[in-house]
């Protein structure tokens, strides 16, 4: 199973956070803290090389399409392709065609709440 090995912080409302979080957890391995329905990551397990970026992009992007939400998760992946097939597995819908960079392998999503999310594979 691919997971999700680091990110720094983001926090969103959600419709409904206990099946999102089940979601997440069944999807991309996500442990869920149920105290607070969300889930930690220690940056000691995070790839060398990854860090945690925090980007504030123009207003007028498109960037974050076809979500209509004011913001976008990147999650650190340790098997970019693995976490794909999870996800679409699990009825998310796969945005575009991964790319592939000097940084890594980058990949979108949607999620069952309509919310972009980018995935990263370091080199």
């Amino acid at each position: 199973m691919g997971k999700v090995v680091g990110v720094g912080g983001i926090f969103f409302k959600s419709k409904d956070r206990d099946a999102l979080g089940k979601w997440y957890h069944n999807t991309l391995g996500f442990s869920i803290d149920p105290s607070y329905g969300g889930s930690h990551f220690l940056q000691k397990d995070a790839p060398e090389k990854s860090c945690t970026v925090w980007g504030p992009f123009k207003e007028d992007t498109d960037y974050f399409e076809p979500s209509e939400k004011a913001f976008m998760l990147n999650f650190i992946v340790d098997d970019i392709h693995e976490c794909l097939k999870q996800v679409e597995q699990a009825g998310g819908k796969l945005v575009g065609e991964p790319c592939e960079d000097e940084m890594g392998i980058f990949a979108w999503f949607m999620d069952p709440e309509g919310n972009k999310i980018e995935l990263w594979q370091v080199k």
